[in-house]
This record gives C-alpha cells, sequence and structure tokens, in this order.
C-alpha cells in the first residue's frame, strides 16, 4: 500500500475531527441528542410533532456548509473510482446497514463511544472490520 502524498492531509484531517467532536459534545451537552445523521434523517421518515424543524434545518446546514466552504477555497475535485450504480448501491447499502446497527458510523463510533457504550463498541467495531475486508476483497481478490 502507497500513501498519496500529495493529498494525504493530516492536518486538515485533524482539525475535521476536532471539528466533529466538538459539534457531538456541544449537540448533546445543549440538546440532550446523541449526533447521529442516520437517527435525524430517521426521524424525518416518521415525523413527531415539534420534532421537524430542528432536523431539517440540522440537514440543511450539512448541505450548505461544504457549498460555504467551496466558494472560500475554491471547487473540489472529488474523485471517485466508481460508476453510478455502484455508489447507489452502496448508499442504499449503508443505509439498510444503519437500520440493521440502530445507527450509524457518527452515532456509533463518534457519540457512542465517547459514552463508552458497549453496544457502540460492537457496532463500530463491525462497521470497521465490513470495511477492511470489503476494500480487501475489492482491491485484491476481485482486482
Amino acid at each position: 500500500m502507497l500513501i498519496d502524498w500529495t493529498h494525504f492531509t493530516p492536518w486538515i484531517a485533524l482539525a475535521g475531527g476536532i471539528l466533529l467532536g466538538l459539534a457531538a459534545a456541544l449537540f448533546v451537552l445543549l440538546n440532550g441528542r446523541v449526533l447521529g445523521i442516520s437517527g435525524i434523517v430517521g426521524g424525518l421518515l416518521r415525523p413527531r410533532r415539534g420534532d421537524i424543524a430542528w432536523r431539517v434545518t440540522f440537514l440543511l446546514g450539512m448541505l450548505v456548509a461544504p457549498w460555504l466552504y467551496g466558494l472560500l477555497t475554491g471547487p473540489a475535485q472529488p474523485r471517485i473510482d466508481a460508476g453510478w450504480g455502484m455508489v447507489v448501491l452502496a448508499g442504499l447499502l449503508v443505509g439498510v446497514g444503519t437500520r440493521y446497527g440502530s445507527g450509524c458510523t457518527s452515532g456509533h463510533g463518534v457519540c457512542g463511544l465517547s459514552r463508552m457504550s458497549p453496544r457502540s463498541l460492537v457496532a463500530t467495531l463491525a462497521f470497521m472490520g465490513a470495511g477492511f475486508v470489503t476494500v480487501f476483497l475489492i482491491r485484491h481478490a476481485l482486482a
């Protein structure tokens, strides 16, 4: 395995991790809720009275923030080595997985682990293990 040193950005990744941790901590402290994206989106699929506005606002913020960042820094040049069919299939599999796992990587990996939840530890290990196996199979066994 080789590291693409031109695109290796440890300081930006560290800053992003710090911001994510800070956002998760503030969210639970100020709202008493876990910052799990699948739970926030899932709450919109079965809405409850008085529970929709903050969820929509949160999701709009997730969509607007990268756009604003792009205005400040210039457009990003993402590289996805997959076709649209594979991207859609991957998204659907992630959605199904978050339903079976009772949460997503942000809910379990960031918020659950910080609360020392054994269930979140098992879920995060399962997410990571499945990711490692998938990458190995696609890059080495199926290539």
